[in-house]
């Protein structure tokens, strides 16, 4: 049996055989691979949390399988049917508007419930038995508002473009609550484009706001794209932080201030979670939920004539 073995591995090295951790991981009925569901593959700010996922899966020597549930309801409902049959170890799933919108989240419980282990990430705010991890959306606004105020700036407004979903409605009450008097609140908010677009151009032209802070990616480029049009000159005549990822906040010319959210490491440590919930199913509900720190980059899109220099960091 001894020569056996030893001929077997001799062949495998001399035709570079790499092992099957699918097949490798039979015997201990593992399959040493992860499923994760994402509501847009072709947004970055997922894309980078993929990344920090696929990183910490290979240093595990595990694998992942992606599945875009492309922001539909009926498809994220296709994809955790066929993952019940229990091919995957655990699944990582960022649940899409629609189903958030719908308040059917029925399949991703079943999932729970037949024991599969189960992390949201990013989109955390279902009441499902499981683990979480996320950043504290209240407070990043609620910071990069405060920190605005504290500047001396008197007519901060905000725009969303998610502000039906839970996340957006978080960073609104952020917003609301680092604003105090409720007659200095102005927010504007719709899912609509067109409509959107019509309501940042009118408070940039007729409130002649200081400052606006932006919840999300689109509103964040569609507030700066209309200060361009209206010929709003940015940092002197208008502040801008929103939500975007280095590489785009530092090519725009002024560059814009933003909130860094760490996806990566979201993905890394959301990675974890699962693992070690694989390692060691729940017991009585021990789920454990934690939060990314954010960090407010400040650019030129925050900058003050009494500013030394164009970039600092805020820990949020």
């Amino acid at each position: 049996m001894r020569i056996q073995k030893k001929r077997i591995k001799e062949v495998a090295a001399e035709n570079n055989y790499v092992p099957n951790p699918i097949a490798v991981n039979l015997r201990s009925k593992k399959s040493a691979t992860i499923a994760v569901i994402v509501p847009r593959i072709s947004n970055s700010f997922f894309a980078r949390i993929l990344a920090g996922i696929e990183d910490e899966a290979q240093r595990q020597g595990m694998q992942i399988i992606t599945y875009n549930s492309n922001e539909s309801l009926e498809r994220e409902k296709q994809i955790a049917t066929l993952l019940s049959s229990g091919f995957v170890d655990g699944i990582m799933v960022a649940f899409s508007e629609e189903t958030q919108q719908k308040r059917d989240f029925v399949h991703l419980l079943n999932l729970s419930v037949l024991g599969i282990p189960l992390v949201l990430f990013d989109r955390t705010q279902l009441e499902i038995p499981v683990d979480k991890i996320g950043i504290d959306d209240e407070q990043s606004i609620y910071n990069a508002t405060e920190y605005l105020i504290k500047k001396g700036v008197t007519k901060i407004a905000l725009a969303s473009s998610i502000q039906d979903l839970e996340i957006g409605r978080l960073r609104i009450e952020g917003y609301k609550q680092a604003i105090k008097n409720e007659n200095d609140i102005l927010i504007v908010g719709s899912l609509n484009e067109e409509i959107l677009r019509v309501q940042v151009k009118k408070i940039l032209l007729e409130e002649e706001v200081e400052a606006l802070i932006c919840t999300d990616f689109e509103s964040t480029m569609m507030c700066y794209r209309l200060s361009y049009e209206c010929k709003i000159d940015i940092p002197q005549e208008l502040k801008l932080i929103g939500f975007l990822n280095e590489q785009i906040a530092s090519l725009l010319a002024p560059s814009i201030s933003y909130i860094e959210q760490f996806p990566e490491e979201m993905g890394k440590k959301g990675f974890q979670l699962l693992l070690d919930r694989i390692r060691k199913p729940s017991i009585n509900g021990d789920f454990k939920e934690e939060r990314i720190s954010t960090e407010l980059i400040h650019l030129e899109s925050t900058r003050f004539n009494t500013d030394c220099t164009y970039k600092s960091v805020i820990v949020l």
